[in-house]
């Protein structure tokens, strides 16, 4: 009997392995896909647009969107403790003027999850109710549900970067897209899974 018992809890063991296999592969193919693969075409303004910093093509992209007139300010939030804003004025010398009146930094969020933080402070501050955000296309998905965890009330208007972590080819053709894209894809899932543990973390 205790054999069999030991057989039946073994069965059980591979099917719920094989199971979350399925399920991890099947999450990977849709979040593989869902990355957008061309540049944003925005139809609407937002009271703010936020940039998460992280690849250089980032800020000149959000900074032109403000120059636009896209949003009324913009928050850099992740920017290095020792880098200032006349340094970030050198990536887009044109549109330097908008340091002194409508663009925030942000120093203290280290990852994403301190970045959708410092959104929410940065927001209710300016008592804003739609959003920009501009990061890499492969850090979209990421972005967009930390940032609408603490921001649920927020109307969120993705402008995802184009970025050369993520090649133009195919994903599945390179091998470093792939084991990219699946690291990225388990902080996708890690995000979810502490969000459902701790529902409250916008309160």
């Amino acid at each position: 009997m205790l054999a069999g018992l030991a057989r039946w809890i073994g069965f059980l063991t591979m099917t719920a392995g094989v199971v979350a296999a399925l399920l991890i592969t099947g999450g990977f193919f849709w979040f593989a896909w869902s990355i957008p693969d061309e540049e944003a075409s925005l139809k609407r303004n937002a009271d703010g647009i936020v940039v998460l910093t992280g690849a250089a093509s980032r800020i000149p992209d959000a900074i032109e969107l403000l120059a636009a007139d896209r949003g009324k300010r913009l928050l850099i939030t992740g920017v290095h403790r020792a880098t200032s804003a006349r340094e970030i004025a050198r990536l887009t010398p044109l549109y330097s003027k908008f340091f002194t009146c409508c663009i925030d930094l942000d120093r203290s969020a280290l990852n994403t999850f301190g970045n959708a933080l410092e959104a929410k402070r940065w927001a209710r501050q300016h008592n804003f109710n739609s959003l920009i955000v501009v990061t890499s296309n492969w850090h979209m998905p990421r972005a967009m549900v930390e940032l609408a965890h603490q921001l649920p009330e927020t109307t969120l208007i993705a402008y995802p970067v184009m970025s050369e972590k993520v090649k133009t080819e195919p994903w599945w053709s390179s091998i470093d897209t792939a084991r990219f894209l699946f690291a990225e894809y388990l902080k996708y899932l890690f995000a979810l899974s502490r969000m459902g543990l701790d529902p409250d973390t916008a309160a």
